[in-house]
């Protein structure tokens, strides 16, 4: 159980929590400080004017607001900002919402009380999550209308995904034996200013952009194991003249994996140490650039990968409403700590390196089903009757498509700030759209992988190679031929496509290697 307080969350952390449904509990020092935090909210804002709790909102602030209506105007807010559309973040990015908001706010900075993050933390234990639209942020004064139906759930209107279900919020929470929350001073204001929804995304999509990653390292490696290449262009002799951390991590990764592997060859065996006579070489002397150039394209995607790790974990444990109250120092602080740029950039960066590494894989793909191009292999791998059997041709649109799909969707939103709230704010981040527009493409490249995979296993059967592959290549054969077999007659590929899918989504590839090979 994941204690949520004073220790940083890191990613692996949230995964559990996310991703594998673990429990998380409250820092007990860190909930009283929230209390802390509120009880000097309470006494330092009598007789002052302070932005969001006696005043109106953005442009709105110079309107003061009277001490019977404080409550009523955070209800207010939280009311008006409902205004979602589209469809609904699914279960797990809204829990991964939560959570980034209920950490953030328990580092003791927001002035709410403590009944709102005991609250969050029971909702994300019993797996009720407020419904929250993807369209309607803009991410500048954080992700106002995602966080705005948090906090509507929160307060017990709208509605609840529970249990495969979209559900009444009262009926949820009359199910799991929960009172909605009272807002008390600043609970409104502190649930929707911040970075929460584009974080939560973010976190999400870096954990699969691993498990995209080390999913095309194997399959890059399966492919040069079917054309039995040369192993030098992985070498640390090659790699380690350039000076760049992802190509020679990648580089290193591929040689372990490698080293017991009975299908590369050694160049010097072949080329150096015999005379050759042939005028004419029948072997390539250097493969294609999808299959030698692995370290030098998917070293860059590794950087930005954990580059954007780094990131999200920053805004993750970052304080990010506004105004910043902190009863250490006794002061109330403004400014614009739920701008959410530092997100909406490294979504960008994220969604482009994915597109390339889809794209690296869609070659790779392309090579094995063209017998002009590999010369080893039947016409889409056909193992039927050529002509009459079709082998892995149909499947190959879907992957085309999606890459496709992802090159369209690279285009950043980052810069595309539109001035709104009465000119207020001014210029935007766009975060939470980069980060829903990064998920797609993530999606699409899972796709686009999973026909990649299958066809890689269809060339390992038609070559028999399957006792020469090294360990852990022997392993992804193993694990994906169960879901997606070897075939030679057609039949439709939907389902075994959609099992690989869930496969690659699912399985820790990184964690697996690194046990097989002992790191």
């Amino acid at each position: 159980m994941e204690i949520i307080g004073h220790k940083l969350l890191q990613l692996e952390a949230l995964e559990q929590i996310v991703l594998q449904k673990d429990e998380i509990a409250l820092d007990a020092a860190a909930v009283a400080e929230v209390e802390a935090s509120h009880h000097f909210l309470l006494s330092f804002s009598k007789d002052k004017l302070i932005y969001g709790i006696n005043t109106g909102f953005g442009p709105m602030a110079q309107y003061r607001i009277e001490d019977e209506d404080c409550r009523q105007l955070q209800l207010n807010l939280i009311r008006s900002h409902s205004s979602g559309m589209g469809v609904l973040l699914t279960p797990d990015q809204s829990r991964a919402l939560m959570l980034a908001r209920l950490n953030t706010v328990m580092r003791a900075y927001s002035g709410v009380h403590p009944e709102l993050v005991i609250l969050m933390k029971d909702l994300i234990n019993k797996e009720a999550y407020p419904c929250v639209y993807q369209h309607g942020g803009v991410g500048a004064s954080g992700d106002l209308v995602q966080l705005a139906h948090l906090a509507l759930g929160l307060i017990g209107e709208g509605y609840f995904q529970y249990q495969g279900q979209v559900l009444p919020a009262k009926e949820v929470f009359a199910a799991i034996g929960l009172k909605p929350l009272q807002i008390h001073m600043r609970e409104g204001l502190s649930l929707l200013n911040g970075t929460s929804a584009m974080t939560g995304i973010g976190a999400i999509n870096v954990l699969h952009a691993r498990k995209l990653l080390a999913g095309e390292m194997l399959f890059s490696l399966m492919v040069n194991e079917i054309m039995e290449a040369y192993d030098d262009h992985f070498s640390e002799e090659l790699n380690g003249v350039k000076l760049h951390k992802g190509q020679n991590i990648v580089a290193a990764a591929m040689r372990a994996i490698t080293k017991n592997s009975g299908l590369m060859r050694k160049r010097h065996e072949h080329l150096y140490e015999k005379k050759v006579t042939e005028s004419v070489l029948e072997d390539k002397v250097q493969e294609y650039y999808s299959l030698r150039c692995v370290p030098q394209i998917l070293g860059p995607i590794y950087d930005t990968i954990e580059y954007t790790a780094q990131i999200i974990e920053q805004e993750l444990n970052s304080v990010n409403d506004n105004p910043v109250v902190d009863y250490r120092t006794e002061n109330i602080y403004h400014g614009g700590n739920f701008h959410g740029d530092y997100v909406a950039l490294e979504m960008d960066k994220l969604k482009i390196a994915v597109t390339k590494l889809s794209m690296l894989a869609e070659r790779q793909l392309n090579f094995l089903l063209n017998p002009a191009l590999n010369k080893r292999l039947t016409p889409f791998i056909n193992k039927g009757v050529l002509g009459l059997n079709f082998g892995i041709q149909g499947m190959q649109y879907p992957a085309v498509s999606n890459v496709a799909e992802n090159q369209m969707l690279s285009n950043p939103m980052y810069v595309h700030s539109i001035p709104n709230n009465n000119d207020n704010q001014d210029i935007v981040s766009m975060g939470t759209n980069a980060a829903l527009i990064c998920a797609k493409v993530i999606e699409n490249s899972f796709e686009a992988l999973s026909v990649h995979a299958w066809a890689i296993i269809q060339a390992i059967d038609a070559k028999d190679f399957k006792e020469r592959l090294s360990p852990a290549t022997r392993w992804i054969y193993d694990e994906i031929s169960a879901l997606a077999p070897p075939f030679a007659e057609d039949a439709p590929a939907f389902e075994g496509l959609a099992k690989i899918k869930s496969w690659l989504m699912q399985t820790e590839v990184g964690a697996k290697m690194k046990k097989l090979l002992g790191w």
